[in-house]
């Protein structure tokens, strides 16, 4: 149906952007399936260079991929490229926090962050919990005050979000692990320990991974 998905006016491109986001993210779209300046621009009645600018923006956040037809279709995650999207993260993440804690310095974002993982965990909120612990960590890659740094993270965390969001991450452990695994993160920075910080992130993004890479396999092996 032409128009199914209504955008608020305040800018065009954005809004489409972000409702694409989050029916990506979510598992709306699924992985494999592919999204075409037609199928945009049809269910979101918008111009063929709206939905092509979207699209392309996408592409370049790892939400979606180009096929050798240059077809946009969600990307579908193996386990040697879960982790070694892992190996990026923890890389970038790890000089965040211990450069954190040289000042036992807490971002207030990622405490506010903190707070709202708490809350969507009580609530058993899943999505909540997905776009809290994205908020937690981006908060502490930005404070960390380097450009390039936050830079670096922001070309991964597309694609972080996207798995957290297909794989449902949070729904394979108890609602309360990444509450406790940040909080200790944020008890080792404001110890002013930078051994200690980046021992608990690895310790967090190592229980984050494995849990990925179990589902995916248990996936591969009910197919076979």
């Amino acid at each position: 149906m032409a128009g199914e998905y209504a955008l608020t006016p305040s800018s065009l491109t954005d809004a489409l952007y972000e409702s694409l986001r989050m029916r990506i993210i979510n598992g709306e779209i699924k992985g494999g399936e592919r999204l075409t300046e037609a199928r945009v621009s049809s269910e979101y009645s918008v111009a063929r260079p709206t939905a092509k600018a979207c699209l392309e923006r996408l592409t370049a956040e790892g939400l979606l991929r180009r096929t050798a037809h240059k077809t946009a279709m969600v990307p579908i995650f193996d386990s040697d490229e879960l982790t070694d999207l892992f190996i990026a993260r923890e890389a970038v993440e790890t000089a965040a926090v211990t450069r954190l804690a040289v000042h036992s310095h807490l971002p207030e974002g990622a405490v506010h962050a903190q707070g709202a993982i708490e809350l969507a965990a009580e609530r058993l909120s899943f999505p909540d919990q997905v776009a809290a612990d994205i908020a937690f960590h981006t908060a502490l890659v930005e404070a960390a005050g380097s450009t390039r740094l936050a830079k670096m993270h922001g070309l991964i965390m597309g694609e972080i979000h996207l798995t957290m969001g297909q794989f449902q991450a949070h729904r394979s452990t108890s609602p309360g692990t990444v509450v406790s695994e940040h909080a200790v993160i944020l008890e080792a920075i404001a110890a002013g320990s930078q051994e200690a910080a980046a021992a608990a992130l690895t310790a967090h993004l190592d229980h984050a991974r494995d849990r990925l890479v179990g589902q995916v396999q248990r996936a591969a092996a009910a197919k076979e």
